[in-house]
């Protein structure tokens, strides 16, 4: 397998990445190709094509020892399920696969072929194994079952954001901020209240606190 090139987000630690591509799609990210794969010719036709697939590597989830069973979000945390009926990161080869919206293209003098990406999942420096069209009528399946992973609509938290502290985030960052942390970035078995946490977005601390139903911002360094 080669590395093709890494992406760039405004995600610099796992902490707070969205459990799935897509939920946040006003969450940007830029691919950087490494040569030879960053030339013009093997990019031809590809804005054709709103959406991607993108193969990535779980850089930073690499586990020496193979765990047959994982605790998936959506459970709680406090269920195991098989890992190849989870999307846990913790594989025996760690590739990711995220379905993205190709936003454009671009020719750059610096790095070749760029490709300027939303709805990212993956955390800045992440690795790219491959990258292929988004195909609709053999990617999707509207009639599939999806056991424990259910519908997403219901699993959002209430974002109780001061005025004076958003105003700290850019303008153009604020929306994808704002659905990160609906997506309530903590661990599914956390239940303290009071607990104070960091999420590092886009060069920012965002601290926070959470109860069962709303995440409550309380700085923004």
């Amino acid at each position: 397998m080669k590395t093709i090139g890494y992406i760039r987000t405004d995600l610099p630690e796992k902490f707070g990445l969205p459990r799935q591509s897509g939920i946040v799609e006003e969450l940007k990210g830029t691919i950087i190709f490494e040569p030879p794969y960053n030339v013009r010719e093997a990019f031809e036709g590809i804005e054709e094509f709103t959406h991607l697939w993108v193969l990535w590597e779980f850089s930073e989830n690499i586990r020496e020892q193979f765990s047959p069973t994982v605790r998936p979000p959506k459970l709680g945390g406090d269920v195991r399920k098989g890992v190849f009926a989870t999307r846990s990161p913790f594989r025996p080869n760690p590739i990711g696969l995220s379905c993205v919206r190709l936003d454009s293209v671009e020719h750059t003098k610096a790095h070749g072929t760029v490709l300027h990406i939303s709805g990212v999942d993956m955390m800045d420096g992440t690795p790219v194994y491959d990258i292929k069209p988004y195909i609709a009528y053999a990617d999707s399946r509207p009639d599939a079952s999806m056991s424990f992973a259910g519908e997403h609509s219901g699993d959002s938290s209430k974002v109780e954001f001061p005025q004076e502290l958003l105003e700290r985030i850019p303008k153009e960052k604020r929306t994808a901020l704002k659905k990160l942390l609906a997506e309530r970035p903590i661990p599914a078995y956390k239940h303290d209240s009071e607990r104070i946490y960091g999420l590092s977005y886009a060069g920012f601390n965002i601290k926070f606190r959470a109860d069962e139903s709303t995440i409550y911002v309380t700085d923004v360094e």
